[in-house]
């Protein structure tokens, strides 16, 4: 009969941390300057090397003892690295069109308006001006080019709710600073 003997699961674990340890600590220094080179920072590097290192004891189990500690844990640092330089790329990549989208979008919206003002009396054009943003994008795509209130929220990201809201109190507000102008033009009867 074979005898068992059961490690306490602390025991054990100690145990393990102590071989990672053990076959690490010796290449620390020469990893760290070789994450130095990669990023050109120490902070950086810092923060690479303590990446790889966290790599490394999750996949500590997979490392078969007796083989290169050294060259294990270069190919980690190297991969973690590599891995980083293309995430952030993508980061990039995705970051850089949102700002291509966003300045479309804004130069859209600015022509818009130009050509939609484009015509309309000096007195209305600075009431236009005076409103919001938000109110006279509501203004200038409702009123003055027509689209309904589910594209133009569609347009503007917000719920039909909204567009409805601004589009009331904007008219309101154009109302009252175009009061005296339609009344002299003669777009409003003088009251008696």
């Amino acid at each position: 009969m074979e005898l068992v003997i059961h490690q306490d699961p602390a025991q054990r674990d100690a145990t393990i941390r102590a071989g990672f340890l053990s076959a690490i600590e010796p290449h620390r220094r020469e990893l760290f300057g070789t994450a130095v080179r990669l990023t050109r920072s120490t902070t950086a590097a810092d923060d690479l090397l303590q990446d790889a290192l966290a790599r490394a004891w999750t996949f500590w189990h997979r490392f078969e003892q007796g083989t290169n500690a050294r060259a294990w844990m270069h190919r980690i640092l190297m991969n973690t690295f590599i891995n980083g330089y293309r995430r952030k790329k993508r980061e990039r990549e995705i970051l850089e069109e949102v700002h291509r989208l966003e300045v479309r979008r804004q130069a859209d919206l600015h022509e818009d308006y130009v050509c939609s003002i484009a015509g309309l009396g000096d007195e209305v054009e600075l009431a236009l001006a005076s409103l919001s943003e938000d109110f006279r994008q509501v203004i200038v795509r409702v009123d003055l080019h027509g689209q309904s209130y589910r594209d133009a929220a569609d347009a503007l990201g917000c719920p039909i709710g909204t567009v409805m809201s601004r589009l009331h109190r904007a008219r309101r507000t154009l109302k009252s600073q175009l009061r005296d102008y339609a009344t002299q033009e003669g777009y409003l009867a003088v009251a008696a």
